[in-house]
């Protein structure tokens, strides 16, 4: 169970990965030791499950946002986890979810241009394992993204 001071804790890690114990103690109101072996339990139970710089993809040249809804051929384990292996060695592939509804998984991605998105559906996306059917969405415009969770 998280206490008041863990849910500070980790709103203030969200809002910057990079302040420092000291700065998180003083806003909670902890000694800098006690601020440390709270952020380590968090990371030791789970919530914390890693840090990163948040990347402009227009800047390095992966402007394209795309969803792909995939149809596979067919919903046997084998082939679940055939596409599972396949897609995890993508690195244009951000997200993929296996969903429940009219088609098998929704996928995010990012490339450089619909050139680009051509030659990755069709050299490797349409050849994953089991892969029946695709349905790209090209995004116009990212209203919000974000990855923080409501705390």
């Amino acid at each position: 169970m998280l206490s008041k001071i863990d849910r500070r804790i980790l709103k203030l890690l969200q809002d910057d990965g990079r302040v420092s114990y000291a700065a998180i103690a003083r806003q909670v109101r902890l000694s800098p030791s006690a601020c440390f072996e709270h952020i380590k339990r968090l990371r030791n139970d789970g919530y914390i499950t890693g840090f990163t710089a948040v990347l402009d993809p227009a800047r390095l040249d992966q402007a394209l946002l795309i969803f792909v809804e995939i149809v596979l051929d067919r919903t046997t384990p084998d082939v679940f986890d055939a596409f599972a292996q396949a897609i995890k060695r993508m690195p244009e592939v951000q997200e993929c979810h296996m969903v429940a509804g009219g088609f098998d998984y929704l996928i995010k991605a990012r490339v450089k241009d619909m050139t680009a998105y051509r030659e990755f559906l069709g050299e490797s996306l349409t050849r994953l394992p089991g892969v029946r059917q695709t349905h790209t969405y090209a995004v116009m415009e990212e209203v919000k993204n974000s990855i923080r969770l409501p705390l």
